[in-house]
């Protein structure tokens, strides 16, 4: 049976805000991937396009870029779990 929560929202970006709304430091796009349960490309194009939409920041350390949260994507971010919530 399909999830309610597919109906309103695509799973993978709305589950990586949801990510990142858990943990309050920034993350590796290599560990989110592996929360959300997708590859590293397909975490990567959607990170672009969440960053594209003011949603998520990267900062560079060295080689590694780490993800986090802009204050708009912590407001969507919290909607949507509330939403996900009432869901279930």
């Amino acid at each position: 049976m399909k999830d309610n929560f597919d109906i309103f929202f695509r799973r993978k970006p709305a589950l990586m805000l949801v990510a990142l709304k858990k943990m309050s430091k920034a993350r590796y796009g290599s560990v989110l991937a592996k929360e959300v349960d997708c590859t590293y490309s397909h975490a990567v194009k959607i990170l672009q396009t969440l960053e594209d939409l003011g949603l998520v920041s990267f900062e560079k350390k060295g080689r590694i870029k780490l993800i986090q949260l802009t204050k708009k994507g912590q407001e969507i971010a919290e909607h949507i779990d509330s939403i996900r919530r009432q869901l279930m």
